[in-house]
């Protein structure tokens, strides 16, 4: 288990502050040093001990890290790599925790200034909650972490990335930036997208019947819209694609209610079951 002289995590949030506190608790990392946008939210990242050191200053915080990982909203992630790379030095690598992957690794696969390498990861461990305040050491247990590496990747660099992940409890996964997506797209974003169309058809006279089935199945949709406005914007064709196949399930369950088919309706319901039981949690 490799332990690292310094990481920056660049915006210490739910998986940022999570990557902090599982560094310092497992003690991987001798320097944590966060990179943020305010003070407040730093000095929330110091008390939560997630990080040995904070900043403001991009370039400062980065400048001694032999990991730089960006844990900002996708739309940013190009360029706070981009700039992170022209603070550091051949032996920088650099990874990212984007639910979307095929824009991002495609802008960053190659050319990073002063030899710094990108390697796209994606840790299967977000919550519809934000902020550090609700970090924890244990997220990433028992967890997926997907790694994305291209023709241009070293060997070297992804035994680092997987060999850091696997220390951080998690079980690391390889696919394609393109598989990566399409995968997301029906797992992950699929489900924010039902998850927000349900919970806007309920009328409001409605709120207070609310039971155990609805609260559990609309519960993603409380995460933050704007960054899940960037998310499907991002991977936008494959969430198309998935609502698409979504809404042929929707449409079969209709014309089996509309028709009186209780055989068809059965059927449906019979493979949901099956499905969602082979999930298991």
């Amino acid at each position: 288990m490799k332990n690292w002289d310094t990481v920056a995590i660049v915006g210490v949030g739910l998986i940022g502050g999570s990557i902090g506190m599982a560094l310092r608790q497992k003690n991987l990392a001798k320097n944590v040093i966060g990179v943020g946008r305010s003070q407040t939210g730093l000095r929330a990242a110091r008390r939560a001990d997630a990080v040995t050191h904070t900043t403001v200053d991009l370039a400062k915080g980065v400048a001694a890290a032999e990991l730089v990982i960006v844990c900002t909203p996708v739309e940013r992630i190009v360029e706070f790599v981009r700039q992170a790379a022209q603070h550091g030095s051949e032996r920088t690598l650099l990874t990212d925790v984007g639910s979307a992957k095929q824009p991002i690794v495609a802008a960053l696969d190659s050319g990073l200034a002063h030899g710094t390498r990108f390697l796209g990861s994606h840790p299967l461990a977000g919550s519809e909650k934000t902020g550090v305040q609700n970090a924890s050491p244990d997220l990433f247990d028992g967890r997926v972490a997907i790694l994305t590496p291209t023709k241009n990747t070293r060997a070297e660099d992804f035994d680092a990335l997987e060999a850091f992940w696997q220390s951080l409890g998690s079980v690391v996964a390889q696919m394609t930036p393109e598989q990566h997506d399409q995968a997301m797209a029906m797992t992950s974003h699929l489900p924010h997208m039902a998850a927000a169309a349900l919970a806007a058809t309920v009328p409001e006279r409605y709120f207070r019947l609310v039971g155990g089935g609805l609260l559990d199945t609309t519960r993603v949709a409380a995460g933050d819209p704007e960054l899940w406005r960037q998310i499907l914007m991002m991977n936008r064709q494959n969430a198309l694609q998935a609502l698409e196949q979504y809404g042929a399930q929707l449409a079969a369950l209709h014309a089996a209610l509309r028709d009186d088919d209780q055989a068809g309706l059965t059927r449906l319901l019979t493979q949901a079951q099956k499905n969602r039981d082979a999930l298991g949690r």
